[in-house]
């Protein structure tokens, strides 16, 4: 009953919070209202509401809830805490002021600490800031704050702060059949066109055959190859993580461009290129294609595309074993100029605004390498792209 009472609150646009109702508990615990409903009712009035502007949506639910019951014993019984509750509430909160005082380590002496943490710790740890645990300020772990962490046993991203996880992920590959919400898409991409007649010819030739026909006075059929755009576009898409907030943008992309491009390759990476790709999210632990077969494979004439929005550490980029997933031998950055030193025509498109790319390192390491390439995901970024791929 307590449980709804909170719930009930919550739904009346009264901004009660979880913390305020464990309050409410531990008063009751402590019998400060005995077994009074009335007195449980002024309780809860001052532990729940912070503005009297809010106490005629309090009365109303508290009436609702509450209706007919005669003694707080009824209802005590049913004062049930669900355990995702009480694991949000085990998080570390920090204030902006004291997420500053937390000093990042450094990637070498980050590795380091985590290889003597994980010889010297022999139980579960948490809210604390050395050791690997949780709700803490460690960089190691899970669901504590880190400028520059290792995460360990979370269960999804929340600060986007993690330069390594030790955890298995699994992405969804971009659906391709999207419908798309902007048309005008297809139209940006289809300045990139270069138009040749090749394959079989199933197209009549209307005007050499009237030409032929003419010339020999009886009727000479002529065929042509369809006409056809000739470009051949090789694109890598980053996947999961941070992307996962722009998975609608990319899916109206992808579709566009399948429609438009009949050359098209496309492979998966997640924030930055290193030794393997893959073209299927489910089995890219077992299935990867090797980077440099990608690059001997296609040859120099195709356009290269890379979407992702930037966002990682910088480590990915310019240390050896960076990845925020493995151990990479080589920098990312090792690989990103290898492809553009293959491929004359490479772009970047960025789904996030342009206005917001100064803000990350990552961001203006990516757009060093690539030369300032890098466009935005919008109908004017990718007329500009397109441009810049037809030089």
């Amino acid at each position: 009953m307590f449980l709804q009472f909170f719930t009930s609150l919550r739904d009346a646009q009264v901004p009660v919070t979880l913390r305020e109702y464990l309050t409410l508990m531990e008063a009751l615990d402590a019998d400060l209202a005995g077994q009074s409903v009335e007195d449980f009712y002024y309780l809860s009035r001052a532990a729940l509401v912070k503005d009297e502007r809010n106490l005629d949506k309090f009365d109303r639910v508290f009436g609702t809830v509450f209706k007919g019951l005669e003694n707080l014993l009824d209802a005590i019984d049913k004062a049930e805490i669900p355990a995702e509750w009480l694991k949000k509430l085990a998080e570390k909160y920090l204030t902006e002021e004291e997420k500053k005082q937390i000093e990042a380590m450094g990637w070498d002496k980050l590795m380091e600490t985590l290889r003597q943490r994980l010889k010297e710790q022999q139980k579960r740890h948490q809210g604390g800031s050395k050791w690997i645990g949780t709700a803490g300020t460690s960089p190691f772990g899970a669901y504590g704050y880190n400028p520059e962490g290792i995460r360990i046993g979370q269960d999804g991203n929340r600060n986007f702060r993690a330069v390594k996880v030790w955890d298995r992920r699994e992405f969804k590959d971009l659906d391709g059949n999207v419908e798309l919400g902007i048309r005008n898409i297809k139209i940006a991409l289809r300045r990139l066109r270069k138009f040749a007649r090749t394959g079989s010819p199933d197209e009549l030739d209307l005007d050499t055959t009237i030409r032929e026909s003419a010339n020999h006075g009886y009727i000479d059929v002529h065929m042509r190859p369809e006409r056809r755009n000739a470009v051949k576009v090789l694109v890598f898409f980053d996947i999961g993580g941070s992307m996962d907030s722009h998975i609608a943008q990319v899916e109206e992309l992808f579709s566009a461009a399948k429609s438009e491009f009949k050359h098209m390759e496309y492979f998966y990476f997640h924030n930055c290129l290193y030794e393997g790709v893959w073209k299927e999210n489910r089995r890219r632990f077992t299935d990867r294609t090797p980077t440099w077969d990608v690059l001997h494979k296609y040859p120099h004439d195709y356009k290269i595309v890379f979407v992702g929005d930037a966002s990682m550490s910088p480590y990915e980029i310019v240390v050896p074993g960076g990845s925020v997933e493995h151990i990479n031998e080589e920098p990312g950055a090792v690989w990103l100029e290898r492809v553009i030193r293959t491929y004359p025509h490479a772009v970047w498109l960025n789904p996030v605004p342009r206005k917001h790319w100064d803000y990350s390192e990552s961001n203006l390491l990516i757009r060093k390498i690539f030369a300032n390439r890098m466009f935005p995901l919008t109908l004017e970024g990718l007329e500009d792209a397109m441009k810049e791929l037809t030089r």
